[in-house]
């Protein structure tokens, strides 16, 4: 429940604090004089859209916090899986700032506004004209069957087999469209296939016929030339290593007078080794090559094919024609496989088909067994509300399964004997829509286990008798639940363990809104001013006397 409530700067509100009682609260207050204000103030705790003309002062920011007492309510599971810190008092705060930025926080961790929203849903109910359009829509309608028939767990069951069939179909959707693809190029991708694997490409082949052609288009002139290297290296008597070779004996002679002779031998020596094994290489090397005009012709048709291949794929490298002619494959494989797989999966999905729709009507039967009771006990209340021959019908109408289950909900009224039912939006007025929306607050306020419930001028279109019994109802929702009543019925205000008083401060040069809790005194005259007008006679005092004793 809210245990305090503190708004700063927030339309004609510079600064206001409440701190409503556990049970039943009033509100009143001159039309204009800020009610409705502090109700956009709360929504905002709830995750309402902010607007940064909403702010009193331009320049400063907005703030507005609620303190929550959440210990009986079964959140934590909640805080843990938002990773948010719990404790038995929950601090729920809304900044504006002058730019127009809107920040959330829990417990002074900031969240989205669609965290707040969640958490917002658990702790307030907030009546308004808004909800009274909201009767009219049949997912509303629904949901307060549910809530009434407890179908948690079935909604739970059947979304997940819903979400479920709903993938299902998805797939086969997508399998579908992939094997038209497929089909239609079947023929095509295995035409490119059987191109690409009848070249029988190895990854870094053309690198090594582009390097080998080279060699075969000069072979001639490379043999020559390696000849002509190894005539000047080993010719028997002017050859390089011939020469080298007598000096050799000279640098071993030299050796024997000195370190620095020493070295320079060992050094002489590692060259003549490295000129050996140069010598060896090239002439390996050169006999090697062999002018092969018929193999210089096979590698320029196999690097053709190659380059042709490429420029048609429009890739560089024959890695890449490699990795088409696999992809190739695999659509091909695919071809021929995914008419089995998309038999598999729509299996699958008549089977989820069948399974949602047994789940579906189990969600029907538990929903329609609570028809004759919801209906009861809203004509009960009505009743007692001063609509005698009230009458409530629930038609029910099956229809393709959604996230809600297979059931489209239509609750009809009638708020006149002899007059059929007809849908809620089409035939009540504005105080029999009040009377039946809060007889539907009265009997769903235990099922929905909300902490606090905020009427909104509920009494609206209602007065006399009719009005005792609507607050007496309310001081009965009261014994389990926070109630805020907005009102401006002397005879439901006078019912309230708290009564708060909403006026406009002129006094400053800017008129202000500001709240008030009444003393006796002060409650009493409240009363007599909103039977009889600013200036009560006695006799409105009398009469507010009596309601605030009885």
């Amino acid at each position: 429940m809210l245990t305090n409530l503190s708004i700063a700067n927030y339309a004609l509100i510079e600064k206001l604090e409440m701190k409503p009682c556990p049970g039943l609260n009033m509100i009143t207050g001159e039309t204009g004089a800020g009610k409705s204000i502090m109700l956009g103030a709360v929504g905002l705790l709830l995750g309402n859209r902010a607007d940064t003309k909403s702010l009193y002062d331009e320049d400063n920011k907005c703030i507005i916090e609620g303190v929550f007492e959440v210990d009986n309510y079964g959140l934590k599971p909640f805080f843990e899986q938002e990773e948010l810190d719990y404790d038995s008092f929950c601090i729920i705060r809304r900044e504006i700032s002058p730019s127009g930025k809107s920040r959330a926080f829990i417990n002074d961790t900031p969240v989205k506004l669609d965290t707040l929203k969640v958490l917002g849903k658990t702790l307030m109910d907030i009546h308004s004209q808004h909800e009274n359009l909201l009767l009219g829509a049949s997912s509303y309608q629904l949901s307060l069957l549910d809530a009434f028939a407890d179908t948690k767990v079935e909604k739970q069951q059947f979304k997940k087999q819903f979400q479920a069939y709903i993938a299902l179909q998805k797939k086969v959707r997508s399998l579908e469209k992939e094997m038209i693809g497929l089909q239609q190029e079947a023929d095509y991708n295995q035409f490119q296939l059987e191109e690409l694997s009848s070249l029988n490409l190895t990854r870094g082949e053309q690198e090594q016929l582009e390097a080998e052609e080279e060699i075969l288009n000069h072979a001639e002139e490379i043999k020559a030339k390696a000849l002509e290297a190894l005539g000047l290296l080993d010719n028997e008597q002017m050859g390089a290593m011939q020469l080298l070779g007598s000096a050799k004996q000279h640098f071993n002679f030299l050796s024997k007078f000195g370190e620095t002779f020493e070295e320079l031998e060992q050094r002489f020596q590692s060259l003549l080794i490295e000129l050996k094994d140069i010598l060896d290489s090239l002439s390996a090397e050169e006999q090697g090559i062999e002018v092969d005009f018929e193999k210089a012709e096979w590698v320029r048709e196999r690097l053709s094919k190659i380059y042709q291949l490429q420029k048609k794929h429009g890739v560089q490298s024959d890695e890449a024609l490699i990795d088409l002619a696999s992809s190739l494959a695999d659509k091909v494989f695919r071809a021929d496989h995914l008419e089995e797989e998309l038999a598999d999966k729509k299996n699958e999905l008549d089977t989820a088909e069948k399974a949602l729709y047994i789940s579906g009507q189990q969600l029907s039967k538990k929903r329609m067994a609570v028809f004759n009771d919801f209906s009861k006990e809203i004509q009960q209340l009505l009743a007692q509300l001063g609509m005698e021959n009230a009458k409530v019908e629930i038609l029910r109408k099956e229809v393709p399964a959604n996230e809600s289950g297979i059931d489209e909900i239509d609750i009809l009224f009638s708020a006149n004997k002899g007059v059929p039912a007809q849908p809620i939006g089409q035939v009540a007025s504005g105080g029999e829509f009040s009377r039946l929306m809060f007889a539907i607050k009265f009997v769903m306020a235990d099922k929905m286990a909300l902490p606090t419930l905020i009427f909104d001028e509920i009494d609206t279109g209602v007065s006399g008798e009719v009005a005792l019994q609507m607050v007496r109802m309310m001081q009965k929702i009261a014994e389990n639940h926070q109630v805020m009543c907005i009102s401006h019925l002397p005879q439901v205000a006078a019912k309230g363990e708290k009564h708060y008083f909403i006026f406009k401060d002129n006094s400053a040069k800017r008129t202000v809104s500001k709240i008030k809790l009444l003393d006796a005194e002060e409650r009493l005259l409240e009363i007599a001013k909103m039977i009889s007008g600013s200036n009560p006679s006695a006799t409105a005092y009398e009469n507010a006397k009596e309601l605030l004793n009885n």
